[in-house]
């Protein structure tokens, strides 16, 4: 029986944007309103940090509400259930996801109240949709009010560094290492050990290979390529907004309770990720590997060689401490809750990011795959250690893999705790 339900589940994610227009808006209301807030991201050029928790917001809202009026069959997010007998789940998901957006995007309000009455007018009127409407306002209220002493404000930065090792820059955002989390219990446990020694073997080696495939001095345009496709700087989505338009690629045709809640599952990883991932940076201030080529003659190691004129092929140092990379912790996190959730890592999926070069689509046969080279495109850019990536990957992977086993499980018979979560 579970292999039926698995098939029945990738036709359905494989059926892509072939269906007919006119279908039931049930899937459609969770990717319309994370388009709403993709584009808000892009607009308000947020951090990676200010987005993943914003995307959050909007998913764990968005199911909690539609939960909460389905059973509730399933463990909460943030809201407890029940809501108002009766009240259509689909009102209340697009009033959920509304009352978020204006909270946190107050400029784009007009374009978000449009969208609301055109969705709630594709609805039966009368008790039902007025009944989802309140209960999604309520639910989204309370979302926003429980996150908002969540320590993602005022901005905190660690000031400048010095000498061998450590990143010179000073660099905002480091409140988010103290912030609460959405579904881990704790983590600074994902706080992983220190990058390899300076002197070490393992360092060199690392170090060889970034000054080679990150040179911008050497002409090697499919590196050059595979780098921007995966930058997503500011005024992008960011590496977790990637992630959620894979997901919503790979929704399509769920029902409203299923896509809410991976699009839940998926954007609390995301962001609790990052609260490991800004934690293990401004513990260990790693130098970016352009500061450690210029001045490799004072890291102590025989077997590096300052080239003082080398430049990274992405065109700067970077932002932030090089340890872990957080692209990389994005992408191993949001690969495995997608492996978690659809029951196999081999989806077949192609992809286009903000930054692609010309707006061409990459393919992969997998979600694994896909983080690997968004992963590697970070040493391709000159801008991590091969070691950063690494650590960022099992970073996101663990994050992951505790979310996926603990968090919005079925309340009575069997649960998604373990490996597939259907």
């Amino acid at each position: 029986m579970k292999k039926i339900v698995l098939a029945l589940v990738l036709i359905l994610v494989g059926a892509g944007s072939s269906a007919p227009a006119a279908a039931e808006p049930r899937s459609d209301i969770v990717r319309v309103w994370n388009e709403f807030a993709l584009a808000a991201v892009r607009a308000t050029r947020a951090t990676d940090a200010d987005a993943a928790r914003t995307y959050a917001m909007l998913n764990v809202a968005v199911y909690d509400a539609v939960n909460g009026l389905t059973g509730p069959a399933r463990a909460h997010a943030l809201i407890p259930g029940p809501g108002p007998r009766g009240a259509d789940p689909q009102a209340a998901a697009v009033a959920a996801a509304h009352a978020v957006l204006v909270r946190l995007d107050p400029d784009r309000t007009a374009g978000y109240d449009t969208r609301l009455q055109a969705d709630l007018a594709g609805l039966r009127p009368g008790h039902r949709r007025d009944a989802g409407v309140r209960w999604g306002r309520e639910v989204a209220d309370r979302v926003v009010a429980s996150r908002a002493d969540d320590g993602s404000a005022p901005v905190r930065s660690q000031p400048a560094g010095s000498g061998p090792g450590i990143f010179r820059a000073e660099w905002s955002g480091v409140q988010y290492r103290d912030v609460r989390p959405f579904a881990v219990a704790d983590p600074a446990v994902y706080v992983p050990g220190p990058p390899p020694a300076l002197d070490s073997l393992d360092y060199a080696a690392a170090f060889a290979e970034v000054a080679l495939l990150g040179d911008a001095a050497i002409p090697a345009p499919d590196k050059l390529a595979i780098f921007q496709f995966w930058s997503v700087p500011a005024g992008t989505v960011q590496p977790a907004g990637e992630w959620v338009k894979i997901a919503l690629a790979r929704s399509h045709g769920l029902p409203l309770p299923a896509s809410a809640r991976l699009m839940a599952l998926l954007t609390m990883t995301l962001a609790d990720t990052t609260v490991a991932t800004v934690g293990t940076k401004f513990t260990y201030r790693h130098w970016r590997p352009a500061t450690a080529i210029r001045e490799a003659d004072t890291d102590g190691n025989p077997w590096t060689r300052p080239n003082p004129d080398w430049a990274s092929r992405a065109g700067s140092i970077g932002g932030s401490p090089e340890y872990p990379s957080g692209h990389s912790s994005y992408s191993g996190a949001a690969a495995a809750v997608l492996a978690g959730f659809f029951c196999t890592d081999d989806v077949r999926f192609t992809h286009t990011t903000d930054t692609a070069p010309g707006g061409q689509a990459r393919t992969y046969p997998s979600f694994s795959a896909a983080a690997a080279e968004a992963g590697r495109s970070r040493v391709f850019g000159g801008q991590h250690f091969e070691f950063s990536n690494q650590a960022g990957s099992a970073i996101g992977h663990d994050v992951a893999t505790e979310v996926l086993a603990t968090r919005l499980l079925k309340r009575t018979g069997p649960t998604h705790h373990g490996a597939c979560p259907l």
